[in-house]
C-alpha cells in the first residue's frame, strides 16, 4: 500500500469547483491536493483523519480541508449505507476577490482556518447540508452562488471543531515512511481479537518502541487508545443496528463489560444504553 499520495483534481471545463459523490468504501486513500474540500457524509459511524487529528463521526459529518491539508477518504471501511456530497474548489476558485472584497472577509478568514481542518456541528451543519444537497437541481452559476451562501454561514459560525491545533507540515507527511494503510489495515482485521502492537511495528518495519514513539507523535494518541477509539466507533454503529450492549461488548473485543460501559461513556458521553436509546428516539421521530 502506497504512502500518501498526491490527488489531481480535474476540473470540467469552464468551472472553478468539482461537485461529486465518491465511493471509496474499501479503498484507503491517504491523500492531498491544493485544492479546498467541503465533504459532508451520511453514515452509522466512521473514521475522520484529517491532518493528525483522528477522530470518529456517527449519523454524519461536514468538514472543510484547507490546501494540501493530508486527509483519509471519510467512507473508508463504513459497513452500512452512506451518501457523499464532495465539494473541491480551485485554490483560486474567485481570483482575487476573496482576499480584497471586505464583503469576503468572513469567508476569506474561514479559508485560513480551514488550513488545519474544521468540522461543523449543530444547526450550521443543519443549514449547510440542506443547502449542499441542493446543489445538483442548479445551474453552474447557481451553484456557484449557494457554494458562496454556504460558506457564509459556515464563516459566521461559532458551532465548530478545529481539527488540528498547529499548523501541519506537508512536507512531514511526503517524509513519512510508514504506511498508515497497514495500520488501519490491520486494525480493522483484528479490533475484535487482540490487536498486537509488536505486529502492527514489525508490518511496517519498526522496533516497537519506536513505533509507539512515532504514532503518538503522528496521532496524538498511543496504540491502545486508537484501538479503542476504533471499537467503541464500530460499538456505536452495532448499537445503531439493534444489537444489545453485552453483544456489541464482546462482538468489538473487550472481555468485561463494566470497562466497556466505562470506556464508552468517557468517549461517547453517555453509556451504550442511553446511547442506544437516543438512537432510538431519533429515528421514530423521522
Amino acid at each position: 500500500m502506497d504512502k500518501i499520495q498526491l490527488e489531481v483534481v480535474d476540473f470540467e471545463p469552464g468551472k472553478s469547483f468539482k461537485l461529486f459523490s465518491p465511493r471509496l468504501r474499501n479503498t484507503f486513500l491517504w491523500h492531498y491536493h491544493p485544492e479546498y474540500e467541503l465533504v459532508y457524509v451520511e453514515a452509522d459511524a466512521g473514521i475522520r483523519h484529517v491532518g493528525s487529528h483522528i477522530s470518529g463521526y456517527t449519523q454524519s459529518d461536514l468538514v472543510l480541508i484547507g490546501s494540501n491539508l493530508p486527509h483519509l477518504n471519510f467512507d473508508y471501511r463504513l459497513r452500512s449505507e452512506y451518501h457523499q456530497i464532495v465539494v473541491q474548489l480551485r485554490e483560486d476558485f474567485l481570483g482575487t476577490a476573496v482576499s480584497t472584497a471586505p464583503e469576503f472577509t468572513p469567508i476569506n478568514q474561514l479559508f485560513k482556518k480551514a488550513a488545519n481542518g474544521i468540522a461543523f456541528h449543530g444547526e450550521t451543519k443543519s443549514i449547510a447540508v440542506q443547502k449542499l444537497k441542493q446543489l445538483p437541481t442548479l445551474t453552474s452559476f447557481g451553484q456557484l452562488l449557494a457554494l458562496m451562501e454556504i460558506f457564509q454561514v459556515l464563516a459566521n459560525s461559532d458551532e465548530i471543531t478545529i481539527l488540528n491545533d498547529e499548523d501541519i507540515s506537508l512536507q512531514f507527511f511526503l517524509k513519512d515512511k510508514i504506511r498508515m494503510g497497514a495500520v488501519y489495515e490491520y486494525i480493522g482485521g483484528n479490533y475484535n481479537r487482540h490487536p498486537d502492537v509488536n505486529v502492527v511495528a514489525a508490518k511496517v518495519n519498526f522496533t516497537t518502541a519506536a513505533f509507539c514513539r512515532y504514532f503518538k507523535k503522528q496521532t496524538n494518541i498511543t496504540f491502545t487508545d486508537f484501538v479503542n477509539q476504533y471499537r467503541i466507533d464500530v460499538a456505536k454503529n452495532l448499537l445503531m443496528q439493534d444489537k444489545n450492549v453485552t453483544e456489541v461488548c464482546y462482538a468489538v473485543g473487550f472481555e468485561s463489560l463494566s470497562y466497556f460501559n466505562k470506556l464508552f461513556n468517557k468517549m461517547v458521553g453517555q453509556n451504550p444504553s442511553d446511547f442506544k436509546k437516543s438512537w432510538v428516539r431519533k429515528q421514530q421521530l423521522r
